[in-house]
């Protein structure tokens, strides 16, 4: 069994043997679109999972996840002329879903700043209706404190 540096060696090997190879083998204006983003390889050194995003709507989303399931098989050719072990791994294409995760993030803090702008504004020019810090305070307690300090310190 493989070690896992040597796994992810391998996964950046091949996410860059990929990509490079995306346009020479895939010969249709949406491969122009694909950008490889990831690959992950098994410690065993097995299968290799490359993960990848697309520009375009669904529509072009789901040709390009139907290329690249009809090219796999050329794609790892391609793997394996240009890697240096004992097997070629099998590739798996998986859509990268971070950047969808990111945009949905940014629109949720977005909403947020907007709705502290709001609070913000309508807390302007207010006062407390009790006093600014609730929390009772004994000053005689510190007072008690500073007592016996200094009786100890004599």
């Amino acid at each position: 069994m493989a070690d896992a540096p040597r796994a992810a060696r391998m996964a950046q090997r091949i996410k860059v043997i990929v990509a490079g190879s995306l346009t020479r083998v895939i010969r249709d204006e949406a491969a122009e679109n694909i950008t490889v983003t990831d690959a992950r390889v098994t410690n065993d050194l097995q299968n290799a999972t490359v993960y990848y995003t697309v520009l375009g709507d669904d529509a072009v989303k789901a040709e390009v996840a139907e290329l690249l399931k009809q090219y796999a098989g050329r794609l790892r050719k391609e793997v394996g002329n240009n890697i240096t072990a004992r097997l070629t791994p099998t590739l798996a294409f998986v859509a990268d879903e971070v950047p969808v995760n990111a945009n949905l993030v940014e629109d949720l803090l977005r909403q947020a700043r907007a709705q502290d702008a709001e609070v913000a504004a309508l807390a302007e020019g207010k006062t407390y209706a009790g006093d600014a810090d609730p929390y009772k305070r004994d000053e005689d307690e510190d007072n008690d404190e500073d007592d016996a300090d200094d009786a100890e310190g004599r």
